[in-house]
């Protein structure tokens, strides 16, 4: 399986000539090259998660894949049809396995509503969280994606979170929101979380890939 991260939170998996995108949203390039795609997962409903024209490009070349997601992007997605998806639930999008996890977006402010949210891990291989620091109990992570930056979390949340969730290899995701400085010193403070354990940190920029 191998992983291609684009900008902020939007992932693409490909295995077996088949496609899985996860949050492409509205800090993600336009999607492009999306045909043999067999499903899409939307972590939760803000729009640097998602957007419409997003899901109609992937859709335009692949009619017939699949989008998961929690409650709050059904609601939110109305011209789309969505197959919600709760926290506990494993769903099979050939050749992908998908375990769900988690069930709430990190608190960003007290006045800002909490909505659905949930992570995912796809082949017990890549863990995901969305917007959240949940971490799967009982699952040995190979690659977390680590949030790098965002309105509801600091770095050291970040750095509590992978030395909770002890991966073998993580990367940043969510990180379009810092300045090319802010970037490199989120690097560094993954980095050094992830080998506390002895795990290793890739820098993936947009458009790199890791073989999983």
């Amino acid at each position: 399986m191998r992983l291609t991260k684009f900008e902020h939170a939007g992932l693409l998996l490909e295995q077996d000539g088949r496609k899985l995108f996860i949050d492409p949203g509205s800090f993600t390039s336009p999607l492009t090259d999306t045909a043999n795609a067999v499903a899409i997962v939307i972590t939760h409903e803000h729009p640097d998660h998602w957007t419409p024209e997003q899901l109609n490009r992937v859709l335009e070349l692949s009619p017939d894949a699949t989008i998961y997601a929690p409650e709050g992007v059904a609601a939110a997605a109305t011209d789309f049809e969505i197959t919600v998806v709760h926290p506990g639930d494993t769903v099979e999008a050939e050749p992908f396995t998908l375990r769900f996890f988690g069930g709430r977006h990190a608190v960003i402010h007290e006045s800002i509503p909490v909505v659905d949210n949930v992570g995912v891990l796809v082949d017990d291989t890549l863990y995901y969280a969305g917007d959240s620091f949940f971490v799967p109990e009982g699952v040995e992570v190979d690659v977390l994606a680590a949030p790098a930056g965002a309105p509801w979390m600091k770095i050291a949340e970040t750095m509590d979170y992978v030395l909770a969730v002890k991966p073998k290899r993580s990367f940043p995701i969510h990180e379009m929101v810092l300045s090319r400085a802010g970037k490199d010193m989120a690097n560094g403070r993954l980095q050094w979380a992830t080998e506390q354990n002895g795990g290793t940190f890739y820098a993936l920029e947009p458009g790199d890939s890791l073989d999983l």
